[in-house]
């Protein structure tokens, strides 16, 4: 069994390795070590994500795809997500997330007769359809708070918008410049390739 561990954050602040631990030890735990690793600082509202595009094209049928939390692999609306899960089936890959304990049973595949494993399939991908629909709904109820905050401070005359990292954005200017595609000068500066196109837009 192969198993790609997939692990992300929302925001460059945010330490998208910090799940590494608790995915490694689930692995071990179910008798498997994490073949192979994707991780990156992007929206999970969006499917255009650089590592989770790579870790799909590289997938195998039966591997396993290992996520901490359903919200780590989706924040998508509900076409997006019908659509991802789609390409997820497509590829074969059976997704396994620490907080879906029916979804542990994959890592055992094989052992389960032909009924059982069906049963549980069924099983685990009403759950997870349920996870991600929350997932989407916690992420629409933080924005909309998060718009009233920034309307109130407007109104108080106390907003002034997110401050720009300025060293960061020359550094990636001087990555770009030298030739570094968008990829490599996020990967180099441990951003997302989102800031390094702003970067690339709007200059300093």
């Amino acid at each position: 069994m192969f198993v790609r561990a997939y692990l992300r954050a929302s925001t460059d602040g945010q330490d998208a390795s910090r799940a590494r631990g608790p995915l490694e030890a689930f692995a071990q735990d179910h008798g498997h070590a994490i073949a192979a690793s994707y991780m990156e600082n992007a929206s999970g509202a969006t499917a255009d994500r650089p590592e989770l595009r790579r870790l799909l094209a590289d997938a195998r049928p039966g591997d396993v795809l290992l996520v901490e939390a359903i919200d780590r692999l989706s924040r998508l609306p509900a076409p997006a997500w019908r659509a991802l899960r789609g390409e997820i089936e497509a590829k074969g890959l059976r997704v396994v997330a620490l907080d879906l304990p029916t979804s542990h049973a994959a890592m055992k595949a094989g052992e389960a007769d032909e009924f059982t494993a069906r049963m549980l399939d069924a099983v685990n991908g009403m759950m997870l359809d349920m996870l991600a629909a929350i997932a989407r709904k916690d992420y629409e109820q933080r924005r909309e708070r998060q718009a009233q905050g920034i309307a109130k401070a407007k109104a108080e005359g106390a907003y002034q918008g997110r401050p720009v990292d300025l060293e960061k954005r020359r550094k990636i200017l001087d990555l770009l410049a030298s030739g570094y595609s968008v990829r490599k000068a996020a990967n180099l500066l441990g951003c997302s390739t989102s800031t390094v196109q702003a970067a690339k837009r709007e200059g300093i």
